[in-house]
């Protein structure tokens, strides 16, 4: 995994659930993972799977649910990283923060 140290990527834990970010550090060990300009993926509409989303992006970002960006966090019990695309990127990135 630390070769998708600093890039953007989807990242996927066992409880607390996915998050969008530049992975900072990866603890394999403990498989805890530091995030810099995080967003959490609530709910996404208009890719299939994470691989989809971390490839191409979503479909319908109007339908998305991605919550305001945090500049740092901790993830614990990380499951999968999957490195995004520049297009990927691109599509996360404009999707507007959801709030209530």
């Amino acid at each position: 995994m630390t070769n998708n140290i600093n890039k953007k990527c989807i990242i996927r834990t066992n409880r607390a659930g996915v998050f969008f970010g530049t992975l900072a550090d990866y603890d394999k060990e403990n498989r805890t993972a530091e995030l810099h300009n995080t967003r959490r993926l609530w709910y996404w509409r208009g890719a299939a799977s994470l691989s989809q989303l971390a490839v191409e992006g979503v479909k319908n970002p109007i339908d998305c649910k991605f919550t305001i960006a945090v500049p740092q966090m901790q993830v614990m019990d990380v499951i999968e990283i999957i490195p995004c695309t520049d297009e990927a990127i691109k599509n996360i990135e404009s999707v507007a923060t959801w709030k209530k």
